[in-house]
Formats: structure tokens, C-alpha cells, sequence
């Protein structure tokens, strides 16, 4: 994962710049990961501040969510290039290979994902990017949807790798995205039955141009987009 220094707090309203997800090799030398330590931020609409109250709401309140740590899951938003509703909204990215592995071979060399650490130094095991303003402009029940949709995707033994479906090339989604799709919906219907405080999810009525209009500024964390790291060899790690 490419570092870029310390967590800062970025206003998404104006600029035109997206980051974008990578698995392809990185021929930078292995060095340590990012840090989440967090700097004053100027006035304005946390968005991944809101996002992770909102996401642990949901993980405490659904059996289904109940194995999922929201302190080893780091929140970022990522800036699009184009307006409108059709791309990705959200992803999430494991920070771990299959059943947990912590290297993978490629081209015959191992190879692990740059860590992220919260300012404890613990290692983060996933990484939840919203993509912004995409995400905001969506309706309330489908950016529901679509936060229950990603945090499915985690693994039931939250080892850092995804929820695999046994279904061959469609293990992150199962025969039928769509009707994944439609769980999450039920999911989120489900979990507004239990009548969670309203500030959590309230503002999600609203578009980015409207929250930004109310606060002023949209501000979400800045971390890098995952990418693999070549692990040196033990001869090299030792001189």
C-alpha cells in the first residue's frame, strides 16, 4: 500500500482528483505502513467520522455484523472523477490474502499488502473507502443498503480476508449480485426496526450538495489505495 505520511482530514467538496484501487505489484522497497494519527481538522461535515458511528451502530445492533471490529477497520474517502450515480459507491478492500495469509506468491515472490495502523500501532485488517460524491447523492435506503453490502463482504472469522461465497469466480457476491443486493436491503430495513438513534442515519436523507450547503465543507480521511509489497528476503532483512 503506497504511503502518503500521516491520516489528514480532506475537504472532497471541490477537488477533482479519485484514487483508485490497485493490486498490481509495487516496485517500492517494503517500509512501514501508514498511520491514522489525526490532525485538527477545520470546520465541516465529518464524513468518516459519521460513517464509522454509523457502521458500528450496525455491528452491535445485527447478529449478522457481530464478529466485525470497527477499531481494526480503517474509513477513508475517496474524491470522483465524474458526477453522477453510476460507478462505485463503496468498496471494501482486505488488507489479508485467502483464510488470513499475510503473503501471497506472485511471479514467484511473496508478496503483502502495505499495513495501515491507528496511533495504538495496531495493524488494521480492512479498509472501507466511500466514494464521494457519489455515495452521498445515492437514495437513503440504498446508501444503507450499500454500507450493510460492504460490511458483509468481511469474513466471518475477521482474519483480513473477504467473505468467499462457494461459487467459483463469484465467491464475493454468490450466483446473483442482485440478489445479494437485495439481502443487504433487508438488512438495513431490519436494522432500522430496532430504532437506532436517528442522528446516526438522519442526515443520510440528504445529497452531498445539501450537506455541504449545511456545513460548509464535506470532510473525509485521506489514506492510501492497497497495494502490494514485494517482503524482503531474510538474508536482506538482516544486513
Amino acid at each position: 500500500m503506497a504511503t502518503e505520511g500521516p491520516r489528514r482530514r480532506r475537504d472532497v467538496s471541490h477537488s477533482s482528483d479519485a484514487a483508485s484501487h490497485s493490486a498490481a505489484p509495487s516496485p517500492a522497497p517494503p517500509v512501514e505502513g501508514a498511520s491514522l494519527v489525526s490532525f485538527a481538522a477545520p470546520a465541516g461535515f465529518d464524513f468518516t467520522g459519521y460513517m464509522r458511528r454509523l457502521c458500528q451502530d450496525i455491528t452491535v445492533r445485527l447478529p449478522e455484523f457481530r464478529h466485525i471490529d470497527m477499531s481494526r477497520v480503517a474509513l477513508r474517502g475517496c474524491q470522483t472523477r465524474r458526477a453522477g450515480r453510476y460507478g462505485v459507491q463503496a468498496s471494501l478492500t482486505p488488507m489479508r490474502f485467502k483464510d488470513g495469509a499475510v503473503q501471497t506468491i506472485r511471479r514467484g515472490r511473496p508478496y503483502r499488502v502495505r499495513p495501515i495502523h491507528d496511533r495504538a500501532g495496531r495493524e488494521m485488517l480492512y479498509l472501507l473507502s466511500f466514494y464521494l460524491p457519489r455515495f452521498l447523492d445515492l437514495s437513503y435506503d440504498e446508501k444503507l443498503a450499500t454500507v450493510c453490502h460492504e460490511l458483509w463482504h468481511i469474513g466471518p472469522t475477521f482474519n483480513g480476508d473477504i467473505r468467499r461465497h462457494e461459487h467459483g469466480r463469484c465467491y464475493a457476491h454468490g450466483p446473483s449480485e442482485k440478489q445479494f443486493h437485495a439481502a443487504m436491503h433487508v438488512l438495513a430495513q431490519r436494522w432500522l426496526a430496532l430504532d437506532p438513534p436517528a442522528e446516526l442515519h438522519a442526515l443520510l436523507r440528504h445529497n452531498f450538495q445539501a450537506i455541504r450547503g449545511r456545513h460548509g465543507a464535506v470532510l473525509a480521511a485521506r489514506l492510501p489505495t492497497p497495494r502490494l509489497i514485494p517482503v524482503p528476503a531474510p538474508n536482506a532483512a538482516q544486513n
